[in-house]
């Protein structure tokens, strides 16, 4: 793993669940000091502005997002801590998908996409991107997910900085297995 990547996994534990490794808080809107963020990062791993610049610009998933001047940043989605990121509720297309990993299918049949210890279920547009996430978690499975017919029964869904799909939950009702 390059240094970079070392690097963006730290800062990614840090700003999604855990601030309080490097002794820095979050505010409410998830927003962190940079200057504290590249001093307590520093500790472990080399980071100065600009590598911190450079991995939020080339950050395939677009993670990261800073404030005007640069002076705070935060992660675009994915907290396991109470933050409001200021999402954006939108009208979602007709079918999102949920990539995961065989050994969870049991359970997203029996109960549905919950968010654990994450504060959404996260969807992808499309079943490419969905089949990379499930691969993170062993053999894929992509879910079809009946994004519209959810939001006309009454379900919120919220597109993050970065295009990812975000709910509160969705139930087995609205979901349909398309591939193993």
């Amino acid at each position: 793993m390059s240094a970079y990547a070392s690097a963006s996994k730290y800062i990614s534990l840090i700003l999604r669940h855990q601030p309080e490794v490097i002794g820095i808080t979050l505010d409410e809107h998830g927003w962190a000091d940079v200057n504290q963020l590249i001093e307590g990062v520093n500790r472990t791993h080399p980071l100065t502005m600009e590598i911190l610049e450079e991995i939020v610009r080339t950050d395939e998933k677009q993670r990261y997002s800073f404030n005007e001047d640069h002076t705070k940043i935060r992660a675009n989605q994915g907290h396991s801590i109470p933050v409001d990121v200021q999402l954006r509720e939108c009208e979602p297309p007709e079918v999102l998908y949920h990539g995961t990993g065989e050994k969870y299918v049991s359970s997203i049949e029996a109960q549905g996409l919950l968010p654990k210890s994450r504060l959404y279920v996260h969807l992808s547009k499309d079943t490419e991107t969905a089949r990379n996430v499930g691969s993170r978690h062993g053999r894929p499975v992509i879910f079809l997910v009946y994004a519209g017919q959810m939001k006309r029964d009454g379900y919120t869904f919220y597109l993050s900085e970065n295009g990812v799909w975000l709910t509160r939950k969705v139930p087995v009702r609205y979901l349909e297995k398309i591939s193993r």
